[in-house]
């Protein structure tokens, strides 16, 4: 069952006043890797389940050079993780934060 986030405004308020130099620099960073459309479609494609490059690819009507690099930003970012199974690396989403993050962001913008 999925498990939406919902951040109360106390919490927001916390988060916003006890921020670092560092976090905004990190903060920055993760919603740069949000700034392609491929890197949105694979995290969409991951929103379905597991899924090898193979897969991604044949979902997203990519080449695998395209998708594997966009794989290694991702999973770089802590968005997606990878495990190994016999010769194939199957891909995840990290956990249910980057749905929520999308979510958020696309309900943002049909307002």
């Amino acid at each position: 069952m999925e498990q939406n986030i919902v951040y109360d405004e106390k919490k927001i308020e916390h988060l916003i006043a006890n921020v670092s130099e560092d976090e905004l620099s990190n903060l920055a960073e993760l919603f740069k890797v949000f700034a392609d459309s491929t890197r949105i479609r694979i995290l969409y494609d991951l929103f379905q389940g597991e899924r090898n490059v193979t897969e991604i690819c044949e979902d997203l009507q990519m080449n695998q050079s395209a998708v594997s690099h966009q794989l290694k930003l991702l999973k770089s970012s802590k968005l997606i993780q990878s495990k190994r199974r016999g010769k194939t690396i199957i891909y995840s989403l990290a956990d249910e934060h980057v749905k929520t993050i999308i979510a958020m962001g696309k309900e943002h913008i049909e307002e």
